[in-house]
């Protein structure tokens, strides 16, 4: 089905870059967005239990321990490239799990 969206130019720009980081397209991007925000939170996937958790929102957030480190944006980005890399490869291998 086809839909028009108002979306603000940086916004939509942004999401247009992340597609193509992601060697994906915008629809896809949006897609998966759209599908992220209304999912119930026990249906959302944690890659890493151990490292992760889904907060009462459905987002997926750090664990923090009495022992953890501090979390900076540098670590918060290496993790995103880590799943945006293991995005694509899924995307590129769809057969590969």
């Amino acid at each position: 089905m086809k839909t028009t969206l108002d979306l603000p130019d940086d916004l939509l720009i942004e999401a247009k870059q992340v597609a193509v980081r992601r060697r994906t397209t915008l629809k896809a991007i949006v897609e998966s967005a759209l599908r992220r925000e209304i999912a119930p939170p026990a249906a959302l996937d944690n890659p890493d239990p151990e490292k992760y958790e889904i907060n009462d929102l459905g987002f997926l957030v750090l664990k923090r321990g009495p022992d953890s480190p501090v979390i900076t944006l540098e670590t918060i980005r290496a993790i995103q490239d880590e799943i945006d890399e293991e995005d694509a490869q899924r995307a590129l291998n769809p057969r590969v799990r």
